[in-house]
């Protein structure tokens, strides 16, 4: 165990990175047509932030995804996700019916933190179609968190364990086989589990929610999930 003083450090500089993070997601303004990149050597990837992230805040994860050769895609329409789960995963259902995305080759989802709860969502009631392949969720609050209970936010308080919602996706296991869930080794935001029963868990030792993103231990880990994705003779 960390020194609980060595903790709070971490804990702090994490917080100035998402600050920061924040701060540039606002003073860039609309966002640009989509671009998906990549040399088409990859997969589809759909990327879903957190709560009260927009898809910029995921820029660092983003642009190793694209070197990776990855076409990467986002939901401007989730804004900075402070709606329900099940709304936004309706949100990005739609989305992908709109731009036809997974119909040419394998579609995977990458979510953080509330984003990975809505690529289960995805998983476990809009996926009659088989279209997503695989989700790859990070620092994801699967038995929700505890701290939760302390912040006076409807977007925040659904993620305290035994909520309605993280009962339902819960019970869904049959779709954890489809999922990479991968965590800080310490995540100050999530004092809980993110893992699932019969889904892979991969474990970055570093401290922090939302730093870890910049990790390029992380974004080895999230590139190597999708490998498989990608592998040639793969339909």
């Amino acid at each position: 165990m960390l020194p609980r003083a060595a903790v709070l450090a971490w804990a702090c500089a994490d917080w100035w990175y998402a600050l920061r993070w924040e701060l540039r997601s606002l003073r860039r303004g609309a966002p640009p047509p989509e671009a998906p990149g990549g040399d088409g050597s990859g997969v589809a990837v759909l990327l879903v932030p957190g709560v009260f992230e927009s898809w910029r805040f995921l820029q660092p994860l983003t642009e190793a995804l694209r070197a990776g050769g990855h076409r990467v895609h986002v939901v401007d329409a989730l804004g900075f996700n402070g709606g329900g789960i099940p709304e936004a995963a309706l949100a990005v259902r739609r989305h992908v019916d709109e731009q036809g995305l997974g119909l040419d080759g394998p579609l995977a989802v990458v979510g953080h933190s509330k984003g990975g709860l809505i690529g289960k969502q995805l998983l476990a009631h809009h996926d009659d179609d088989g279209r997503f392949q695989h989700l790859v969720a990070v620092n994801t609050p699967f038995s929700g968190s505890a701290l939760a209970r302390w912040v006076p936010l409807r977007a925040v308080r659904v993620f305290a364990p035994g909520g309605q919602v993280l009962r339902e996706l819960a019970a869904r296991e049959d779709v954890n086989r489809a999922i990479t869930s991968i965590s800080s080794r310490v995540d100050p935001n999530v004092p809980g589990s993110s893992r699932l029963p019969g889904a892979r868990h991969v474990t970055i030792d570093t401290v922090g929610h939302f730093r870890v993103l910049a990790d390029p231990r992380l974004q080895a880990a999230v590139l190597e999930a999708l490998a498989a994705l990608s592998a040639p003779g793969r339909p």
